[in-house]
């Protein structure tokens, strides 16, 4: 291991860190992996990964960074995809929110090492007020609710201590299901089961994201990865990560739809103001992406043909034995 480069990824059972582990482990043997759980790591992910080293972590206290420390080593490259990112639930417990999401522990940790590490750290689009479209990474933060606001005090919070850092403000993420499918609802796959019910489904006609394809987002990841390994340039960047299309959730509701043969008269249009969610939540928080195309060189997948892809990928996998 002391030849490898080494990659934690904080939160690898979570949907994002799966499909970044998978395609880690996919790409490059050159690698060390590890990541972080906070409960026990499921088996399905062992076994497709055994030579990625599973580590206990609480982010609350950081318990668990020294044992990583002692069997793994200083990472060359900390991905931190672990958040408490269902709003609602951080807006009934702000405590919790903050303490999760603002990684205080994890920051200090690598401030201890004597040589600079890479900390690639997941943000969110609902840093953003929502008021208007296309946002740029130099506009004002205003969040609406908890769970905005407690990523942009982690974003403050990496800037201001980190010296070698890639924040990164992903909108929705969608795509196939992981190794070890995940408990939460995937929005792909829940727009393509409530329509195939073949009942009508009230859709959001206008609050707006930029969703983003998984392997996209991943493939961002894994070339900032490369570039600090291979340069060893220190970088200070703010990103944003959505795709190119900017869509209501009946839009989104749509694309499936049309993917999978159904009628778009099962999507009835109705206004976010008339749903209480218990909490509020940005109208418009699309995101311009001029930037994550110059820096990456990536071209972001369009939402139909992601939603094509995942639906594609979703039979596929039922299909096996």
């Amino acid at each position: 291991m002391s030849k490898k480069k080494r990659v934690l990824i904080v939160g690898g059972t979570g949907y994002l860190g799966q499909h970044l582990l998978q395609s880690f482990a996919d790409a490059d043997s050159q690698l060390a992996l590890a990541f972080t759980h906070h409960s026990a790591p499921p088996p399905a992910l062992l076994n497709a990964i055994p030579h990625a080293l599973p580590f206990s972590l609480d982010l609350r206290t950081c318990d668990g960074l020294d044992a990583i420390s002692d069997a793994f080593g200083q990472p060359d490259v900390v991905i931190n995809c672990a958040a408490l990112s269902v709003p609602r639930v951080c807006e009934m417990d702000p405590e919790a929110a903050m303490s999760i999401n603002v990684p205080t522990g994890l920051v200090k940790w690598l401030s201890s090492f004597r040589e600079a590490s890479l900390l690639i750290h997941l943000s969110t689009d609902q840093v953003y007020e929502g008021t208007k479209s296309f946002y740029q990474e130099e506009d004002e933060t205003a969040p609406v609710n908890v769970y905005g606001k407690s990523k942009v005090e982690a974003e403050q919070y990496v800037s201001a201590h980190c010296q070698n850092y890639a924040i990164l403000r992903s909108s929705i993420i969608y795509g196939p299901q992981t190794i070890s499918p995940v408990p939460k609802s995937l929005p792909v796959q829940w727009m393509d089961s409530v329509l195939a019910k073949g009942e009508p489904m009230d859709f959001f006609h206008d609050e707006f994201r930029c969703p983003v394809f998984v392997k996209d987002l991943v493939a961002a990841i894994q070339i900032l990865t490369n570039r600090w390994i291979t340069e060893a340039k220190l970088v200070r960047l703010l990103l944003n990560v959505g795709g190119p299309d900017r869509v209501s959730r009946v839009q989104m509701a749509e694309a499936v739809a049309h993917v999978r043969g159904y009628s778009t008269s099962l999507i009835k249009q109705v206004s976010a103001s008339s749903v209480d969610r218990g909490v509020k939540s940005p109208c418009d928080i699309s995101m311009d992406i001029t930037k994550l195309v110059q820096t990456t060189g990536i071209s972001p997948t369009c939402y139909a043909e992601g939603v094509r892809s995942t639906l594609e990928a979703e039979a596929k996998s039922a299909a096996k034995p």
